[in-house]
This record gives structure tokens, C-alpha cells and sequence, in this order.
């Protein structure tokens, strides 16, 4: 790992079932570096953001990561009762008691912020999991599909989000599907 490196994998391979996803494969990332993981459906996207997260062991291959992360996934993990209000306190007390007012202006969530997720759409619910990032100073983001369910406006949001923490140092490692507003970003397909 260089010094700077705040992420080096080297060799990793991974199957699921009988299926060989990927294998050999070596990802990096730096302070303000994104890296955008791409590929079909099934194509071991997810899987791959999981093992560099530490969400699941490494079959095959070696990883080190130099700083603390995010995780964003497919789920919101917001139960159904919870307003995005409620949501984000409880993460922030688990966390060290950060006010939760600018994470919900940062991703627009005024309008919903004391609405039950139940009746939240699903682009107001991946808002509001998004906004867990902006609890806790992490330098690395692991975000599965980031955009997806997100109107116009908060794409842009987290795009801005995005820009952010890479200016001040952070990375960010992505699946991602189709067009989105990230600049400057490797692409790896698998």
C-alpha cells in the first residue's frame, strides 16, 4: 500500500455458488479519488464493494484499508415506523451526537423529515440513508447504486455530496448503472 493509498486490494476473486465472479482482480483508492464499479446484473458489483467494506470475507487475495468507511447498500435500513428525523438520530447518538439538521437540509429532506418511512417515497428513503454519511467523518464511502430512485434534484445533491468529500480528501468506491453526475472517476467493468 502507498502512504497515500487509503484502500489497496490485490488478487481478490470471489464466487458465488459454483459461479466464478471475478478473480485476480487489484483495486486502489486515494484521497479524492472515486472509482465506479460497473457491469450487468449479477456481474459480482455488489459483492465486490461488500469484501473491500469488510462485510464479508475475502476468498481469495489481500486487502488493507488505512482509514475508517461508509457503507451504503441496496436497503435504506430504515424501519418502517422511523421518520427520517428519528432515523438519523439514533446514528448520530451510536456515533457521538452530531446534529442531524444539516445532513437533512444537505439532502432536502425538510418537507419528510417527521414522516414515517412508510410513507416516504423510495427516493426520500434513499435520501435519508444517504444521509448517514454526513453523521461521521469517514474518509472512505462504499455506496451500492447511490442514484438509484433519486429524482433530478437529489441526484444532484448527491453529486454534490460527492464532490465534497472528495475535495477534502475522501474517496468514494461505487456501483453504478447507466449515466450519473460523478467527474473525474476510474471506471472498473466487471
Amino acid at each position: 500500500m502507498r502512504v497515500t493509498d487509503l484502500l489497496t486490494a490485490a488478487g481478490l476473486g470471489a464466487m458465488r455458488g459454483e459461479r466464478l465472479l471475478f478473480t485476480g482482480l487489484s483495486v486502489t483508492a486515494a484521497p479524492g479519488e472515486a472509482l465506479l464499479l460497473r457491469g450487468a446484473n449479477g456481474a459480482g458489483k455488489t459483492t465486490l464493494l461488500r469484501l473491500l467494506a469488510g462485510l464479508i470475507p475475502i476468498e481469495a487475495g489481500t486487502l488493507e484499508r488505512s482509514v475508517p468507511a461508509h457503507w451504503v447498500g441496496h436497503a435504506d435500513g430504515i424501519k418502517p415506523h422511523e421518520t427520517p428525523r428519528q432515523h438519523l438520530t439514533l446514528w448520530t447518538e451510536a456515533w457521538g451526537g452530531t446534529p442531524v439538521a444539516p445532513a437533512i437540509d444537505a439532502l432536502g429532506l425538510a418537507r419528510a423529515a417527521d414522516v414515517p418511512a412508510r410513507g416516504l417515497s423510495a427516493g426520500q428513503r434513499r435520501r435519508t440513508a444517504l444521509a448517514r454519511l454526513l453523521l461521521e467523518d469517514r474518509p472512505l464511502w462504499f455506496l451500492d447504486e447511490p442514484f438509484s430512485a433519486l429524482d433530478a434534484a437529489g441526484s444532484d445533491a448527491v453529486a454534490g455530496l460527492i464532490t465534497g468529500h472528495r475535495a477534502n480528501g475522501g474517496a468514494i468506491i461505487a456501483a453504478v448503472h447507466g449515466s450519473v453526475p460523478i467527474t473525474g472517476a476510474r471506471e472498473l467493468t466487471l
